[in-house]
């Protein structure tokens, strides 16, 4: 009866101290929730104070970029951009910005509201790089100290399905064919893998415009005989010329110009077309 009393009473002590490590468990689990709940509670407020900051700079960058864009239609304008610290930084950002824009882009890119920030901010950086390079020293800038820039559009013009996004379309392929007024930039965008398959895909787009600076860049690759006699090949193999007929009986006088042009220039350097 002693020896089964000590072991009764072991239980119990054994008992009192499993009660109260669970009292101590169930308190710590009530605390780690509560903590929980507060870090959660902050995290949502930090979501919503990041998604302001977002659409303020997103705001801001639309804005300051739009009027940016105007300013740069100035060659004095570019000039001090260009000589500033932070330009070669400023291209870099500009390439970063439009890839993120394109690549989240959903696949009903139609339904893109062309008036939102985020919409415009791309618009008007784009635009800056088309007047930028417009000028002999823009140019000679891009192509000396933003490859990485020209690589990007090159690329986010494959990456846009045909008939979307066409005024970004339209201000990178016009960005593209300023930089090839220099014969340096002219080289190194022709020399881009894939760039001749990539005129020739895009002149399946749908917008007029779109094709119209698509004429203009493969006609920059035809009238110099350097690049043309590395290009030729590729030109030869993968330009939709039929299309380009097509084009050139366009209602559309400036297409039909430039396409018949174009076809003329083919046919001189014995091109089978």
């Amino acid at each position: 009866m002693e020896k089964r009393e000590q072991e009764l009473e072991q239980l119990r002590m054994d008992c009192e101290h499993f009660k109260a490590r669970l009292e101590t468990a169930q308190a710590d689990c009530i605390r780690e929730k509560k903590e929980k709940l507060t870090l959660r509670q902050q995290l949502n407020e930090a979501k919503q104070q990041l998604l302001q900051q977002a659409e303020y700079c997103t705001g801001m960058g639309a804005a300051v970029c739009t009027l940016l864009w105007g300013v740069s239609s100035s060659e004095e304008a570019v000039r001090n951009i260009l000589g500033g610290s932070k330009a070669v930084i400023f291209f870099a950002i500009t390439g970063q910005t439009m890839e993120s824009f394109v690549k989240s882009l959903g696949e009903d890119t139609k339904q893109q509201d062309l008036d939102s920030d985020e919409n415009q901010f791309v618009l008007a950086l784009a635009g800056i790089v088309t007047n930028v390079a417009a000028l002999a020293c823009g140019r000679e800038f891009l192509v000396n100290s933003s490859r990485e820039l020209l690589d990007t559009m090159i690329q986010l013009l494959g990456d846009m399905k045909p008939g979307f996004c066409t005024k970004l379309k339209v201000l990178m392929l016009m960005s593209l064919y300023n930089v090839s007024i220099n014969l340096k930039g002219l080289k190194y965008i022709s020399e881009s893998p894939g760039f001749i398959p990539l005129l020739g895909w895009l002149l399946k787009d749908p917008d007029a415009e779109v094709c119209v600076h698509v004429l203009r860049l493969l006609q920059s690759v035809s009238l110099e005989p350097e690049v043309l006699a590395k290009s030729a090949p590729e030109m030869r193999d993968t330009l939709p010329f039929q299309r380009i007929k097509a084009l050139s009986k366009s209602r559309n006088v400036g297409l039909q110009t430039l396409a018949q042009e174009l076809l003329d220039d083919l046919k001189i350097l014995e091109y089978e077309v």
